[in-house]
């Protein structure tokens, strides 16, 4: 064969559409095979790496929703009509106070956060200021913390306090009453003692509940409702 129709058959066979196809298959095939065997620096697959950075995520998710829900303060529901939570504790001097040892009068229960603190002496001052107009009044007072036994008679002898003062050192009384709940201070949240007062009727029921209460001028006005019941 000569020279020159050796070239026109070259040129007919690289012309032609089946060699085109051909062609087109291979520089195809030879682009895609990088991209399916093309490993991360670690030694893993792209996807077997997504699938891991996926399961790493969900316990991200848990601990968020977790830490979304926190826990409520532990007021009790009392409410004034209610019969009154029994209770069986220590006061000052040793001695164990009951309710059933006030049955058939009537009982002011003062809770206050921490003996011998500003506002809780001038409380526990104005209740034994007003002692014997509640005695007038048939009303007994107690005073109520979770102060130990010890703090609680520093705390009597310290003020002279003439009202019995109890120690719920577990909180059993506190909760009871709606006394212990969360609080907060200096934007931090915390469970502690709500200053409360609870007046007990003679009948044994709630008669009226004072929270959040303000120390100026509380003790008289509980006076006052104690003489009206």
């Amino acid at each position: 064969m000569s020279k020159k129709s050796r070239t026109k058959s070259s040129k007919a066979l690289s012309g032609s559409p089946t060699a085109k196809k051909k062609a087109l298959k291979t520089r195809a095939s030879s682009q895609t095979k990088p991209a399916k065997t093309q490993r991360t620096p670690g030694g893993k697959s792209t996807a077997t790496i997504a699938k891991a950075g996926s399961h790493k995520a969900a316990p991200k998710q848990l601990n968020s929703s977790k830490s979304v829900s926190s826990p409520a303060g532990a007021k009790s529901g009392l409410t004034e009509g209610q019969k009154a939570p029994t209770f069986r504790l220590p006061r000052d001097g040793g001695e164990v106070v009951t309710l059933a040892d006030y049955a058939g009068q009537k009982l002011v229960l003062f809770f206050y956060p921490r003996a011998d603190t500003p506002g809780c002496t001038k409380e526990a001052i104005d209740f034994t200021r007003l002692a014997g107009a509640f005695a007038a009044a048939g009303t007994a007072v107690l005073g109520i913390s979770a102060d130990p036994l010890k703090a609680q008679e520093k705390f009597r002898d310290k003020h002279n306090l003439g009202v019995p003062l109890i120690s719920d050192e577990r909180h059993q009384m506190l909760e009871a009453y709606g006394a212990w709940g969360e609080k907060s201070m200096y934007g931090k949240s915390f469970l502690g003692i709500l200053r409360t007062t609870v007046l007990v009727g003679a009948d044994g029921k709630v008669a009226k509940i004072w929270r959040n209460v303000r120390v100026d001028g509380h003790a008289d006005a509980v006076l006052e409702e104690a003489r009206s019941l």
